[in-house]
């Protein structure tokens, strides 16, 4: 979702990246498919960001690389700006659900070059704030953020010091929430879930039970189909607006998710670059493979082989 990458990082940052080591040819070596070379793929590194709808973007694509492609993928779980710290050391090729992030678009693609951007996923994201729909039927004006204050004692928690919870998920998201809250001066604490699995959780368990939980949320989500949770209009957002992330007062824009690659990779001849390129598919798609993955517990893999057999058109026209 969109995603800001928080400060307690830092040190992560500093470090650099803590990958285990890949064995097999790399990206950008002769016998990867590099420039001039007869176009076999190799290594494939993919980065996994920790969101089931990134998951099912990187299940497909994995999974199309080796069937199709013969590539061998290696798939790195980390957090967005870490993921984008390997593409300069060859450690990362691809990013494959980027949420906006300007602050690293500028640092890696216009100052560093270490990466480039390879097009739109075709996905649109949107993130905001949500409460269950018993609420949003119950009290109908909770929906607009001037009333929230007026709710705010339902919201407690232990967590909150006295004020209203708002629930955010995992730290590593994007979000502007602490912001938020202290420029629209609403009597909540952001607490953090830690994860998409709890926060959904939180969700599933506020309808079945008519708890009081407002926070954030995000779509495409698999999740809304079976708790279609309703969304908190906040301020208007217009061009600029969150241009300053200690002045944010405004709702999130609607993000045009994208894919991101290391620069070495698009230049390397690689197939698997000409298949993330031209990698394009909707929400429903996305949702359809990430409710495998979350609801039904499938595999990755083969969530992806029964969307993929499902989806041979769709699928070819990335290969081609």
């Amino acid at each position: 979702m969109a995603r800001h990458f928080r400060a307690g990082a830092a040190g992560l940052a500093v470090l650099g990246l803590t990958l285990t080591a890949c064995s097999g040819a790399k990206v950008g070596d002769d016998s990867a498919g590099g420039s001039g070379s007869s176009g076999k793929c190799g290594t494939f590194n993919l980065a996994i960001n920790p969101w089931v709808g990134y998951e099912a973007n990187a299940a497909v694509l994995a999974y199309v690389a080796e069937h199709d492609l013969g590539c061998k993928v290696e798939q790195k779980n980390l957090k967005e700006e870490i993921a984008w710290q390997g593409f300069g050391t060859g450690e990362v090729d691809a990013v494959v659900e980027n949420w906006g992030h300007d602050d690293l678009k500028k640092k890696y693609i216009t100052q560093q070059k270490t990466a480039v951007d390879a097009g739109p996923t075709g996905n649109k994201g949107l993130i905001g704030w949500y409460v269950p729909p018993w609420l949003a039927k119950a009290h109908p004006d909770i929906l607009d953020w001037k009333n929230l204050n007026k709710y705010a004692s339902k919201f407690k928690t232990s967590e909150s010091g006295g004020k209203g919870q708002l629930l955010d998920g995992d730290p590593s998201f994007v979000t502007n929430d602490e912001a938020l809250v202290k420029n629209l001066k609403l009597d909540f604490k952001v607490v953090y879930a830690g994860s998409e699995t709890a926060l959904i959780q939180a969700y599933r368990n506020a309808e079945k039970n008519k708890e009081w939980v407002i926070g954030y949320f995000y779509e495409p989500q698999w999740f809304m189909s079976e708790v279609p949770l309703k969304k908190v209009s906040l301020p208007e957002y217009k061009t600029g607006c969150d241009a300053d992330a200690e002045k944010v007062a405004c709702d999130y824009p609607v993000y045009k998710l994208d894919k991101i690659v290391s620069a070495k990779f698009a230049k390397s001849g690689s197939p698997a670059y000409d298949l993330v390129k031209k990698f394009n598919w909707t929400n429903d798609d996305q949702n359809t493979v990430a409710k495998y993955i979350a609801v039904d517990k499938m595999a990755p893999e083969a969530a992806a082989k029964k969307w993929v057999e499902a989806n041979r058109g769709k699928v070819d026209a990335w290969i081609k």
